[in-house]
C-alpha cells in the first residue's frame, strides 16, 4: 500500500499543468490519502463494528480514487504507464478491502446468530 500512496502522490505532481490536471490532483490525493488514514483508523478499531464501519470509508475513498483515476485516463493527462499501473493495483486494492468489509459484516451476522441461540 506504501507503494501505491508513492506513486499516487507522483502522478498527482505530474498533473499541475493545467487546470483540469490541477483540479484532478487535487481530488486523487485527497482521496488516495483518505485511504490510508481510514485504513489505518480501521487497524486501531475499539470493536467489531468500529472496524467494519471504519473499512466502509476505506472502500468508499479507495472506490473515489479509482474514478479519479479513471477521469484522469479518460481526459488523456495522465502518466501513461505509471497511471494503468496505479489503476491496476488501486482496483486490486479495492477488492481487497471489500471482501474484508464484507467478512466482517459475514462474522457480526454470525456472532448475533450464535448470541440469540
Amino acid at each position: 500500500m506504501l507503494r501505491v500512496r508513492i506513486t499516487n502522490r507522483q502522478v498527482c505532481r505530474t498533473l499541475r499543468d493545467t487546470w483540469e490536471g490541477r483540479e484532478f490532483s487535487d481530488q486523487l490525493f485527497r482521496s488516495g490519502t483518505r485511504v490510508g488514514a481510514n485504513y489505518r483508523a480501521a487497524c486501531r478499531a475499539r470493536s467489531h463494528g468500529d472496524f467494519t464501519a471504519k473499512m466502509g470509508y476505506v472502500v468508499e475513498e479507495a472506490d473515489e480514487s479509482i474514478y479519479w483515476l479513471e477521469m484522469i485516463e479518460a481526459a488523456g493527462i495522465g502518466a501513461g504507464v505509471e497511471l494503468k499501473s496505479l489503476l491496476a493495483e488501486s482496483n486490486e486494492l479495492f477488492r481487497i478491502f471489500n471482501q474484508s468489509q464484507l467478512t466482517a459484516k459475514t462474522n457480526a451476522a454470525a456472532r448475533q446468530r450464535r448470541r440469540g441461540c
